[in-house]
């Protein structure tokens, strides 16, 4: 559950995104006997996470004495907003501070019938991806899964996508896909993330179709197959070359993981078939992975996966060792893909003014409160010198 923090100084802790163990556990702790504990959990899953109330006494079906006791132990909060960006194409960036202090970043990206939510699963990254801004990021910690499932909870109020608000029925929503692509690597931290993608697929609650949320990995293979049979969920993978010299220097998990086995991993994953296919992300770099004789690699390398290919047109960002394929090289690289019998959309950037496209998320906040410490660090140094 999401803890008190020094911008929230509650000292309660939130109920807000904790999954059905835990909100059993408050029960109890709320004096709730345990012949009762199913049924108020039930009444409170559905306050929470169908109708996204934020005050215990708006639960009109759960006995007062009842919300009396979990008010008295526990809140509603939710992840605190440090920081709202909004893009001239419509999609939002929103920084939310945890509780320790840590900021994350979550991205909303709407689109003529749909709107997808990337949500992160880790305060920074330990991959570092050479054309990723994130990978620049040192790793923190692991999210907690109900600071995962928290963020599409905060981005729902943020966008009034609750039944109560604007959003009257599910094809209403503002909110109706979610991708595991923002901030972190979600398998490592696959038990929060399990944990957090089941709660937002569970029917009675935020009943988000495991159709649409796609967790995508940059290849740890050992948790593939359990992701899969445990969330049912899309998979997405972060490929981005088909030589392992070159997936070595663009994303070093390579070296562990190397292309042959993470295919096999592909092929094995639980569900897979050509209604529910591996969606292979190929970041496209200008003299670097966007030849045509790359375009034909791929094609070999896929065979016999049901799969589509999102072509990315790199998205550049301050001290950036790469630049963006010409549009006439990613047009032909697509071709060649299409033709092979592969959908290879060009995925379109989106938030690239508020640096909210595909691989830019780091948050500003971090390189500000970094030269805030410097300058510190300067000042005091300054200060301790012996005068002349």
């Amino acid at each position: 559950m999401v803890e008190a923090s020094a911008d929230n100084p509650d000292t309660r802790q939130s109920m807000c995104g904790a999954d059905i163990a835990t909100l059993d556990d408050a029960l109890r702790q709320a004096g709730v006997p345990d012949k009762q504990v199913k049924m108020r959990r039930q009444q409170i899953w559905s306050w929470l996470y169908t109708h996204g109330v934020n005050d215990f006494d708006a639960m009109h079906n759960v006995a007062k004495a009842v919300r009396a006791g979990l008010a008295e132990k526990f809140s509603l909060a939710r992840l605190r907003v440090g920081d709202a960006q909004y893009s001239d194409d419509g999609t939002r960036k929103w920084l939310f501070r945890l509780h320790d202090g840590h900021e994350i970043e979550t991205v909303y990206i709407p689109e003529a019938g749909r709107g997808t939510l990337c949500i992160s699963s880790q305060v920074g990254c330990t991959l570092a991806c050479r054309f990723c801004h994130t990978g620049t990021q040192r790793l923190v910690r692991n999210l907690t899964a109900a600071e995962i499932t928290g963020q599409l909870v905060a981005a729902r109020d943020a966008l009034d996508d609750w039944p109560t608000g604007s959003a009257s029925n599910s094809d209403a929503r503002k909110i109706t896909n979610v991708v595991m692509m923002g901030m972190g690597e979600p398998l490592y931290n696959t038990d929060n993330v399990v944990a957090a993608l089941n709660v937002m697929s569970d029917g009675d609650g935020l009943a988000l179709s495991r159709r649409r949320i796609t967790l995508s990995t940059s290849g740890v293979v050992p948790d593939i197959a359990r992701v899969g049979g445990e969330t049912g969920v899309m998979l997405a993978i972060s490929l981005h070359a088909v030589r392992d010299d070159l997936r070595d220097e663009l994303v070093p998990l390579n070296k562990k993981y190397p292309i042959a086995d993470l295919l096999d991993a592909c092929r094995a994953y639980p569900g897979l078939s050509n209604a529910r296919r591996i969606t292979f992300e190929y970041v496209m770099l200008k003299d670097v992975n966007d030849t045509d004789a790359d375009a034909r690699e791929l094609v070999r390398l896929l065979a016999g996966i049901p799969a589509k290919i999102n072509l990315i047109p790199f998205n550049p960002w301050p001290g950036s060792p790469y630049v963006c394929a010409d549009w006439p090289r990613i047009e032909a690289f697509a071709d060649i893909v299409n033709r092979a019998g592969y959908a290879s959309p060009v995925r379109t950037p989106r938030g690239r003014d508020i640096m909210a496209a595909c691989g830019q998320l780091k948050s500003q906040s971090v390189k500000e409160t970094a030269a805030a410490k410097k300058m510190a660090e300067l000042a005091a140094r300054k200060l301790q010198r012996p005068v002349a």
